[in-house]
């Protein structure tokens, strides 16, 4: 199902442009990124839906959301997104994207 990709605040949006603008490798993350956005707007399910007892609470208190899911970019890299319904079409929420260190720390997988 076709979706529109929008950014969960305006922080991260900034995060995604500082990491166009990059010199470093961060400009590669960028590609990834962008990469999985195109997956996302054809299919707004094609990431991993995790379950809802494993949201952390930060996501759930921050943001009000009741699912996430999680988009696998290359080099142990995630992208953190949440579906909703808008009037017209389905929305992907992109919350944030993290190292799997990252990851494993805000799911408590360690």
């Amino acid at each position: 199902m076709k979706s529109e990709i929008k950014f969960s605040d305006e922080r991260v949006r900034k995060a995604l442009q500082d990491l166009k603008k990059s010199k470093t490798e961060d400009k590669q993350l960028y590609r990834w990124i962008m990469r999985a956005f195109e997956d996302l707007e054809g299919n707004a399910f094609c990431g991993i839906q995790i379950p809802k007892k494993l949201i952390p609470k930060i996501y759930i208190n921050k943001y009000g959301i009741d699912n996430l899911w999680k988009y696998d970019l290359p080099k142990s890299w995630r992208l953190i997104y949440s579906v909703a319904n808008g009037q017209i079409c389905i929305v992907s929420i992109i919350l944030e994207w993290m190292s799997h260190k990252d990851y494993e720390r805000r799911f408590s997988y360690n």
